[in-house]
């Protein structure tokens, strides 16, 4: 009887751990620089392709195009990293 109740006791643990650790996957549709557009996407469409070869394949016999994503192309480019400064020493010779 304890050994099952222990059992229990470890399994909703882990459950509950389980459940706590999941996250909800990104939902940023302006992450690639390809969009399938056409009328009835509106604009700037669906940007999900990271080729214009996915695109291509994407739109092939539906009524769209491919057209590049303008936040993606229009973007300004990240920050460059700060620079790290060494200090340096000289070296003291004795006399």
């Amino acid at each position: 009887m304890r050994a099952s109740g222990l059992a229990m006791l470890v399994l909703g643990t882990m459950t509950l751990a389980g459940a706590a650790s999941i996250t909800p996957a990104s939902a940023d549709p302006y992450d690639y620089p390809w969009c399938a557009q056409g009328p009835s996407l509106g604009y700037p469409g669906e940007c999900a392709y990271r080729t214009y070869e996915q695109c291509l394949a994407s739109v092939s016999g539906r009524y769209l195009y491919c057209g590049e994503n303008p936040r993606f192309l229009f973007s300004e480019p990240p920050p460059p990293p700060p620079r790290r400064y060494q200090r340096r020493h000289r070296t003291v010779y004795p006399d």
